[in-house]
This record gives C-alpha cells, structure tokens and sequence, in this order.
C-alpha cells in the first residue's frame, strides 16, 4: 500500500523539512510505501536525493496565500499521485514524536481524515472559531458544526480527497473573485466542508498538539512553534507590504492609462 505526503516547504518554512522528513521516516505508517512530494522553492534540501522525495518547484506565495493556495496546488499536481491509496497533507513544522500505526490512523472505513484543534477540543460548536461571514464561502451559521478541525493536517482516500480538493479550490477563487478571505484560510474551508459529513475519520488534538501548550495528554504529532525558528509577524507584514506595492504599482498604471485615453479622446474631440 501506498500513501502520498504533500508538504509545502517555501521561504523560511524549509527550516522545518530535515526534522519533519526523519520524524515521520522513523514513527508514521511503518508499513506503508510513503512518498513525499515536496513542493518548494529551495535549490536544495537534505534527503532531496531520496527515493521517497519528489521535488516539485513552487515559488513562496507569501502570507495569506501560501496556505490559502494550496488547494490550488494540489489539484495542479494530483496526476503525480493519483494512483496512491491514501493522500495526506501535513504542515511543515510537524515532527511525529510517537509511533502512530495504520490501525489508528488510516481512515479505512471512511473516506476523509482531519484532526480536531486543540483550541476548539470540549467546546460548544457556537464557541469555534468558524467563519461567521455570510459572504464567505466557509461561512458556519450558529447552530451547525460539530468539531473544529486544524488546517495543517488532513487527507484520506486519494479519490474522495482530491474530490474535496477541488471543491475547495472552487470556494476559495469564488471568495478570491467576491474580495473575501475567509478568516482562518484554509481551515475555514476545510471545517465548513466536513460539517455535515459522516464519511470523516476525526482525530484527537494529540495530532497536533501545539509546542509549549500546556495540554491535558501527551503528543502523538508536535506543532512546533514557529516564532522559535523566525519572525511570523514579519513575514506576514513583508508579504503585506508586498501587496500592496503591487497594487500600487497596477493602480498608478491604471492611471496612466486613464489619461492616456483621455487626452486621445481629447485630441479628437478637438478635430486633431
């Protein structure tokens, strides 16, 4: 049997790759085939040379759309695995600190997989971080929804799990073309398209246990706390800074052009 990992590895994210490929080497599906598809804009990367790792080019995105993009990237590259049984996507700064077997973790009598987050465990579902935006497209009204899930790990059956793929990709360009972004990105899709669903095995936040939280289990899968490794704020504000000079930049040529045509309009009108 076969399983696809899709791991996102741009910018300052490839920090995590060589901890995160020697961890799930060693604790996750010992006896499945596991292939990682690394997509990243690195020009090289420990383990780049492995069997096991295909390297597929992607520039960094920035913040949001590194994450809120990645449904877009996926389905762009799906021939690459679609003949592996299972598919997952898990975030970069993961480590698998304990053995985590196929009984406990393939959903083999379901289609989808996700795991519930940490912050929305034991809470009412009018307590979760859901989008409220009925603009939205990952809009939750109150009243709906079970569990919160994260966005950093989720997957299943190849077939039904690129069929969610897309699904998402659709509601996050219509959101995109409307001027939307729904408030936690991608999870906010993610969480608006399994409620509802029967066909989703949901794991306990051990999953994805957050570094430094303080958690009444123990970790079976580590979120490490990126502000250890870089400046998460920043990153965003650089990305930020970078759009909007990029606006800028489109609406003083607009402009331009504007004025362009209005002097030709000019010039006729003036029988020139």
């Amino acid at each position: 049997m076969k399983a696809a990992i899709l791991y996102i590895a741009t910018g300052k994210y490839t920090v995590f790759w060589k901890e995160f490929y020697e961890s799930f080497e060693k604790n996750f599906l010992p006896q499945t085939k596991k292939t990682y598809f690394l997509f990243t804009d690195a020009k090289a990367l420990p383990f780049s040379d492995r069997e096991n790792v295909c390297i597929i080019p992607q520039k960094n995105l920035g913040w949001p759309d590194n994450t809120l993009q990645r449904f877009s990237l996926f389905a762009r590259e799906e021939k690459r695995w679609q003949d592996y049984a299972y598919t997952f996507f898990i975030n970069a700064n993961f480590l698998c600190v304990k053995t985590v077997t196929e009984a406990e973790f393939l959903p083999t009598k379901e289609d989808l997989l996700a795991a519930e987050h940490a912050s929305g465990h034991g809470k009412h579902p009018d307590e979760m971080t859901y989008d409220r935006n009925p603009k939205s497209k990952a809009y939750v009204p109150f009243g709906e929804g079970r569990y919160y899930v994260m966005g950093g790990l989720n997957g299943g059956k190849t077939g039904p799990y690129m069929e969610m793929v897309h699904k998402l990709k659709e509601n996050v360009d219509a959101d995109t073309a409307n001027g939307v972004v729904a408030v936690w990105h991608d999870e906010s899709h993610l969480n608006r398209y399994i409620i509802g669903r029967e066909d989703v095995k949901v794991l306990p936040p051990c999953y994805g246990f957050p570094e430094g939280w303080d958690l009444p289990y123990e970790p079976t899968m580590l979120l490490r706390d990126k502000s250890k490794y870089f400046d998460v704020e920043a990153i965003k504000a650089e990305s930020i800074a970078g759009r909007l000079k990029l606006y800028a930049g489109r609406l003083k040529s607009k402009i331009a052009i504007r004025r362009r045509i209005r002097a030709v309009v000019s010039r006729f009108g003036k029988g020139e």
